[in-house]
């Protein structure tokens, strides 16, 4: 399909998404909306839509009609049971009929390690991904080639990950479905994300980003970039941006005033020691034998 082609189909499918989206909560949906729903999910899944696009400037912006129709699919879904298994080996499982788990085929080219991982509907994960058990992947989610999501690692809805990404083990990359506007949490490119990580509420890991285990970033957070003698905060405008190539750990600051301070407590605090150089890439080259 050409990309002229491409773009008059997504207009089309925006337009019946947002005039189902604006149907009154107390109105039945019109009778298209099951296939127009299925439509979005099949497009998310292919790569063709995306949850949050980033424009030439390098900002990330959300695409708010694609995640109207995403919530489209919840107020369209109704209650099934999607048990697995029989017997005493049986797993319970009861969710609406339009986000069931994906089906992968070998040709998708994705590997799937059996042990657990579930990849909800409307979600890319591209050719040469890896899925370590048990992993999960919500609705919305783009994940890009090479990327490997470790065990027990969790991509949230609407979340974008670039390519060459490693989410190691207990990693939470968080999701930002409402308000439909609202800033996506954003991996780029050749980002380590190391153990017990969590990157919340809109939050941008620009390329080639180191986070150390246990780093935690959120909205709120103040980061202390030691190389450049500053500090790192998100404003009314901007969400949290750690620097392309930035080494991150975690750090804390002392309490300076009244009884915190005189009880010796200090606030947990991401810190910048430094930016990617030949010794850091060599120190996560190993990272490609694991693929």
């Amino acid at each position: 399909m050409s990309a002229a082609a491409q773009h008059g189909t997504d207009t089309e499918l925006a337009r019946r998404v947002l005039a189902l989206a604006d149907t009154p909560a107390d109105t039945a949906l019109a009778a298209d909306a099951g296939d127009v729903v299925e439509a979005l999910l099949t497009a998310l899944e292919r790569g063709e839509i995306r949850a949050a696009e980033r424009g030439f400037d390098g900002v990330w912006n959300a695409v708010p009609w694609v995640k109207r129709g995403i919530l489209l699919g919840f107020r369209l879904g109704r209650l099934v049971d999607m048990t697995v298994g029989s017997g005493g080996g049986k797993l319970p499982f009861f969710d609406k009929h339009t986000y069931p788990v994906q089906s992968f085929t070998v040709n998708r080219g994705v590997r799937l390690v059996p042990g657990g991982s579930s990849v909800r509907r409307g979600a890319y994960l591209a050719s040469g991904v890896v899925c370590m058990p048990p992993m999960y992947v919500n609705v919305g989610a783009w994940i890009g080639t090479g990327t490997m999501v470790d065990s027990h690692a969790l991509v949230g809805s609407c979340a974008q990950i670039g390519e060459r990404v490693h989410l190691s083990a207990a990693a939470q990359i968080g999701g930002v479905l409402e308000p439909v506007n609202a800033s996506p949490v954003v991996i780029e490119d050749d980002v380590l994300v190391g153990g017990n990580c969590g990157v919340y509420e809109g939050t941008i890991v620009r390329s080639r980003a180191v986070l150390a285990a246990g780093v935690v970033l959120t909205r709120g957070t103040p980061v202390f970039d030691l190389v450049n003698e500053r500090v790192i905060r998100a404003d009314a405008e901007r969400p949290l941006e750690i620097p392309s190539g930035a080494v991150v750990v975690p750090g804390a600051r002392q309490v300076t005033k009244g009884w915190g301070a005189e009880q010796g407590i200090s606030l947990q605090t991401p810190i910048i020691v430094k930016y990617r150089d030949e010794r850091t890439d060599v120190a996560t080259a190993l990272e490609g034998w694991l693929r």
